[in-house]
């Protein structure tokens, strides 16, 4: 009877009312969930402080190598067309967050114009630790791409062709970088319920040679100038450099001048540091100068680490090829300047007891004597 009498109290419950209550059930499993997942992937607005640090030698440079009064307008006929080089104003950062775990995928890719030295931005980020890469000044350099950027240890600048490519071989002859390329690395913990802030600093990643040529009544018209030796990559995460095993030909701008001197620049990726040890040449590393006491005095190694090449065409159609290489190293945000003087058989001489020259006359494409790096 008590069976009974239950199973008819039941049953006289409205089934509206049953319904009700099913749904109630449902929707406090789901608030369950909802209510993990938010604590879990709850996201907060912090503010991300960016500023461009120009560490550069590029002042020093010109008034030691063209501080003559005769050099006046030539420095800065070179200052301006390095300004958009050596300059700490970013027009454009790319801006990525990414897991610190497993295959370190980004998990937030941001963008902006900057137009400025230093800019802030509110991001709405969920908390968590990040490994945070910045890039400035891309997008006006259809020289160098970033690439790989969808993980963070793969992520690089590198020498690409003009479809936004690699290059295809590293020995590929390649024109100079056209803008000042910054980036910054920081790891970020970002914490729930703390108000936080990131100060992010960028630092330049590429540099620049000049080679200043008198013609001492020489035509030189048909000179030209290459720089080899430097890096084709820059690992974004650990801020190194990669080298190929043949280095890139870097075809050099002609400096628009006003005097009788020719300025040949190229810009491009450092150079590799003196070899410390026996090792193939292409592991050498480099330094990336961030900010030390002195980043730009370096010791002379033993080891031709980069060079200038010119080739001048004389009248009588003979082509003679000067190499003029360096021990010291080229690093990021550094400029060297190297003088040097046309002579009778069309070699460009240097009366730098640094740089060392070598002359090939009646040089003929594809027979001359590559120079190990």
């Amino acid at each position: 009877m008590k069976e009974m009498k239950a199973t008819r109290n039941c049953s006289s419950i409205p089934s509206s009312l049953h319904f009700s209550i099913g749904i109630l059930c449902l929707l406090l499993l789901a608030g369950c969930s909802l209510i993990d997942d938010t604590l879990e992937d709850r996201a907060k607005d912090y503010e991300m402080d960016y500023e461009l640090r120009l560490v550069t030698n590029i002042t020093t440079e010109i008034h030691t190598q063209l501080g003559m009064e005769t050099d006046v307008q030539l420095a800065a006929d070179l200052r301006e067309h390095l300004k958009d080089i050596f300059t700490d104003f970013a027009h454009d950062v790319d801006l990525s967050f990414y897991d610190t775990k497993g295959d370190s995928l980004r998990l937030y890719h941001d963008q902006h114009i900057m137009d400025a030295n230093q800019q802030s931005y509110v991001l709405n980020l969920p908390m968590r630790q990040y490994m945070h890469l910045a890039v400035a000044n891309v997008v006006d350099n259809p020289v160098v791409g970033l690439t790989n950027d969808e993980r963070c240890h793969p992520s690089r600048l590198e020498t690409v062709d003009g479809g936004g490519t690699p290059a295809r071989t590293q020995a590929d002859t390649i024109s100079s970088h056209t803008t000042g390329l910054f980036t910054a690395r920081l790891p970020m913990d970002v914490k729930e319920g703390v108000d936080q802030s990131f100060h992010v600093r960028l630092y330049m990643a590429n540099c620049a040679a000049a080679l200043v040529v008198d013609p001492r009544g020489h035509d030189i018209s048909s000179l030209r100038v290459y720089t080899t030796g430097f890096a084709s990559r820059f690992n974004i995460c650990d801020s190194t450099y990669t080298f190929a095993q043949q280095s890139p030909i870097v075809q050099t701008s002609k400096v628009k001048t006003t005097g009788s001197e020719a300025c040949y620049v190229s810009v491009n990726f450092p150079s590799r540091e003196p070899k410390e040890q026996k090792a193939p040449a292409y592991t050498w590393g480099t330094r990336s100068v961030i900010e030390t006491t002195e980043p730009f005095i370096a010791k002379e190694g033993d080891e031709t680490l980069w060079q200038f090449k010119a080739y001048i065409t004389k009248a009588d159609g003979t082509t003679t090829e000067t190499i003029l290489s360096l021990c010291t190293p080229l690093r990021a945000g550094q400029l060297k300047i190297i003088r040097g003087f046309v002579t009778d058989e069309g070699a460009v001489q240097t009366n730098d007891h640094a740089v060392g020259v070598s002359v090939t006359l009646n040089w003929e494409e594809g027979t001359h004597h590559e120079i190990s790096l």
